[in-house]
C-alpha cells in the first residue's frame, strides 16, 4: 500500500538579514508558515531507491540525481543502519526556485515517509540530522508547522500556533537563484544595522499578528528586484488589490503573496490577476 506525504508550500512571512558570516553564508530571522497545498509525494514501501517526478512543474525540477528528495533519503540512509526505501513518486505543483520551498518541503515529505515506512518515530533525532545534511530549508519543513527560523534555518524556535491567513500566492514564472539575490546584499562590516525582528508568541489574533508583521520586512526584495523587475509589478499588483492587508514576497523569490481578511476577497483578487496576466501563476492558499 503507497504511504503518501503532502509537501505544502513554505511561506516566509518575514525575513530579516542578520548579517553575513565569514565563509559567505548570511544569517536569518523568519518567521515560516506553510499553506494547506503544494507538491505530493507518495512512497511505495520496499526495493531499492527510485525516484519519479510528474506533474505540472516537473519539467522544471532538474535532474533527478540532483534532486532533493534523493539527497534526503540517502542523508537518513547515512544515519539508520538498514534503511528501507521503496520507490517515490513526486507530483510537483509548485513553481521551480520560487521562494517558496517547493524542493526542501518535498524533501521533508520523502524524510516523514521514510520515518513511517521503516518505524522511526516522527521526533527522531536522526531526522533532523538529515534535514539539516539535506538544506538550509529542510528543518523547517519537517514538521511543517509556523514557528520562526534563525540562522541558516538550522535553529528553530517553538511551533507557533497562529490564525489561518487567507492569502493569494503570485509567482509571474521567472526563476530565482537564491545565491544570485544574496549576492547583490550590501552590509556593511557584515552585520545589518536596521531594526531587529519583533517577538511573536502564539495566541495573537488576526489584527494583532498583521500588526506584528507590518513591524517586519523581507531583506530581500529589493535585491530580487533588481534581478527581476517583474517581481515589484507583482507586489504591486497584489498590494493594490482590495481587502489586501500586506503584500511582500516570500523567501528570496519570485513568488509574492499578499494577506487578505476573507478567502472571498482572495478569490476576487485571483480573478482579476489572472485576467490582467494570464501567464501568472496564482494561487490561493490558507497559511498558518
Amino acid at each position: 500500500m503507497s504511504l503518501i506525504e503532502r509537501a505544502p508550500a513554505k511561506i516566509n512571512l518575514s525575513l530579516q538579514v542578520v548579517g553575513r558570516r565569514a565563509d559567505g553564508y548570511h544569517e536569518l530571522e523568519s518567521l515560516v508558515v506553510f499553506s494547506r497545498s503544494g507538491d505530493v509525494l507518495a512512497l511505495d514501501p520496499g526495493g531499492g531507491f527510485e525516484l519519479r517526478v510528474a506533474g505540472p512543474t516537473a519539467q522544471a525540477a532538474g535532474e533527478l540525481r540532483k534532486n532533493l528528495v534523493a539527497k534526503a533519503a540517502h542523508n537518513l540512509a547515512a544515519r539508520v543502519e538498514g534503511l528501507r526505501f521503496g520507490a517515490l513518486r513526486l507530483t510537483k505543483n509548485l513553481p521551480v526556485a520560487a521562494g517558496i520551498g517547493g524542493g526542501s518541503a518535498d524533501a521533508a515529505a520523502a524524510l516523514r515517509l521514510l520515518a513511517r515506512a521503516n518505524g522511526l518515530a516522527p521526533d527522531d533525532p536522526r531526522l533532523l540530522e538529515a534535514a539539516r545534511a539535506t538544506g538550509a530549508d529542510v528543518p523547517v519543513c519537517v514538521a511543517a508547522r509556523a514557528r520562526i527560523m534563525r540562522g541558516l534555518g538550522e535553529r528553530l524556535g517553538p511551533v507557533l500556533h497562529l490564525p489561518p491567513l487567507p492569502a493569494l500566492l503570485v509567482n509571474p514564472r521567472v526563476r530565482l537563484e537564491t545565491r544570485s539575490v544574496f549576492a547583490q546584499l550590501e552590509l556593511r562590516g557584515g552585520k545589518s544595522t536596521l531594526a531587529p525582528h519583533p517577538p511573536i508568541s502564539s495566541g495573537l489574533g488576526f489584527e494583532a499578528l498583521i500588526g506584528v508583521l507590518r513591524k517586519t520586512r523581507n531583506d530581500l526584495e529589493d535585491a530580487a528586484c533588481v534581478l527581476a523587475p517583474v517581481v515589484g509589478d507583482a507586489l504591486a499588483v497584489l498590494a493594490a488589490a482590495p481587502g489586501c492587508r500586506l503584500a511582500r514576497m516570500s523567501g528570496s523569490g519570485a513568488t509574492c503573496f499578499a494577506i487578505f481578511e476573507t478567502c472571498r476577497a482572495a478569490a476576487r483578487a485571483k480573478k482579476a490577476i489572472l485576467a490582467a496576466h494570464a501567464d501568472w501563476w496564482v494561487k490561493m492558499a490558507l497559511l498558518n
